[in-house]
C-alpha cells in the first residue's frame, strides 16, 4: 500500500468520525425519549383506574405520547441517515466514485430529521411543564383557568 493510498484511508475514517459523533448523540437523545415514554405510561396506568375522573391529564398525557412517538421515530430516521452518509463516504473512497451528492442527502436529511426531533421533544416538553403546573395549582385555581 503505498503512503498516498495510506493517508487517503486515514482521511476518509476521518471525514467518517463527523456522522458517527452525530449518531453517538441521537443514540443519547433515542434514549432520553424512551425514559420519557416510559413515565409517560407509568402515569396513564396510575390515572387509567379512574379515567372518567382525569380526563384532561389523559388527554394530555396522549399528546405528550405522541409527540415523543415523533421525537423517537425521526431520531431513529436520523441515525440510520447518518449510518447512510457514513456508508457512502467508505463505499466513495473505495470505488473513487462521485458519490458527494449521496452524501450530503444522506448527512443533510439526518440532520433535518434530528432537528425535527429536537422540535418534538420540545412540544413534549413544554406540554410537560404545563401539566406539572397545572398540577401545581391550588384547587379553586384550577377552576379559572379552565374558564378561561
Amino acid at each position: 500500500m503505498e503512503t498516498t493510498d495510506l493517508a487517503q484511508a486515514a482521511h476518509v475514517v476521518q471525514l467518517a468520525l463527523t456522522p458517527i459523533f452525530l449518531l453517538t448523540g441521537l443514540a443519547s437523545l433515542l434514549n432520553v425519549f424512551t425514559t420519557r415514554l416510559g413515565r409517560i405510561a407509568d402515569r396513564v396506568d396510575r390515572l387509567a383506574n379512574d379515567a372518567a375522573g382525569h380526563p384532561r391529564q389523559l388527554a394530555r398525557l396522549r399528546l405528550r405520547s405522541r409527540a415523543l412517538d415523533l421525537a423517537v421515530l425521526l431520531a431513529a430516521l436520523a441515525g440510520a441517515l447518518t449510518c447512510g452518509a457514513a456508508l457512502t463516504l467508505f463505499l466513495g473512497a473505495l470505488r473513487n466514485a462521485g458519490t458527494g451528492y449521496f452524501l450530503f442527502g444522506f448527512f443533510g436529511s439526518a440532520l433535518i430529521c434530528a432537528v425535527a426531533a429536537l422540535a418534538a421533544f420540545g412540544f413534549e416538553t413544554v406540554l410537560s411543564g404545563r401539566s406539572v403546573r397545572e398540577q401545581a395549582q391550588p384547587e379553586g385555581d384550577q377552576q379559572e383557568h379552565q374558564d378561561r
